[in-house]
């Protein structure tokens, strides 16, 4: 299963003041940059479904020549829900409580369906009284055109190009155009690999898929890039690491049944081995002879 909001929330965090200059210009203009400082996870508890709901992204940031501060919510929403803007005001309001700040609440929508406008405000009225009308900022990334994106010299649209109102029959050449830009960013290798990774998580293509992409890149010329090698290089690993993850899963639940906590935490020990040296252990070994070998 992809962890959609950790994926989101290391690559905003990794790289919050582009976040801000791709999406919220008008918010980064009043601030001084050097003053972000991101505050602890807050957990809250639903007490009426009893769930514990950890927001996703909290910074506290400066206006620019001022001492006067405000925080900047970020949460990622991976899928709908008929109730978010009432949960989005219930942050704001416990997170108000705590801090005592202005909060500027931005919502990032990243399902791929469906399509259609989220609602972006929660309001509680009467006909004689508007008691309250909460609004935050929607970053519904389904609805907005890759094409608008492929210019702007941001790794932050190289990454989220990817998760975009993206056609079937484009998703190669969405792809390439994800790695040209990141090819003309002079990133450290760990942040390629982040913006890399998270393309390589939303994109994965078919094997037809994959001669699109790779004819259409070379037609850009990135096949003579070192970058666009070095990242070619680790999806194929990444590749054969998730085939491997599959292979050991399947045979483990041939021979165990169901995988719980303890065989799946094993899993990570024997991908460090050979296919025949996990394949003999799996097929030989009993189950309490895999977790002494390869717990922890």
């Amino acid at each position: 299963m992809i962890d959609h909001d950790r994926l989101f929330k290391e690559l905003i965090s990794t790289f919050f003041v582009e976040f801000l200059d791709l999406f919220l210009p008008q918010v980064v203009s009043q601030i001084d940059r050097n003053s972000i400082h991101f505050l602890s996870q807050d957990v809250f508890t639903d007490v009426t479904f009893g769930e514990k709901k950890e927001i996703d992204l909290l910074a506290q940031v400066r206006y620019q020549q001022q001492e006067t501060y405000f925080l900047i919510h970020v949460e990622n929403q991976s899928y709908t829900e008929s109730a978010f803007a009432k949960r989005m005001f219930k942050y704001f309001a416990r997170l108000h409580e705590k801090y005592d700040l202005p909060i500027y609440p931005v919502v990032i929508f990243s399902f791929d369906e469906p399509k259609r406008a989220e609602p972006q405000n929660y309001c509680v009225k009467f006909p004689d009284l508007k008691v309250l009308e909460f609004q935050f900022t929607a970053i519904q990334l389904n609805r907005l055109s890759w094409r608008d994106f492929i210019t702007q010299h941001n790794p932050v649209a190289a990454a989220l190009m990817a998760k975009m109102n993206i056609s079937v029959p484009e998703r190669p050449q969405v792809k390439a155009e994800c790695l040209r830009l990141l090819t003309t960013l002079k990133l450290d290798p760990a942040r390629m690999q982040l913006i890399s990774g998270f393309v390589g998580v939303y994109l994965e293509l078919n094997a037809v898929e994959e001669e699109v992409f790779k004819a259409t890149a070379d037609r850009m010329g990135l096949t003579d890039k070192e970058v666009y090698m070095e990242i070619l290089t680790s999806w194929e690993r990444e590749g054969i690491q998730k085939e491997r993850r599959a292979t050991i899963t399947k045979i483990l639940k041939l021979r165990f049944g169901d995988i719980d906590a303890s065989l799946e935490g094993i899993i990570p020990a024997l991908l460090k081995l050979s296919p025949d040296e996990y394949m003999d252990s799996l097929l030989q070994a009993n189950r309490e002879e895999l977790l002494s070998r390869f717990h922890g």
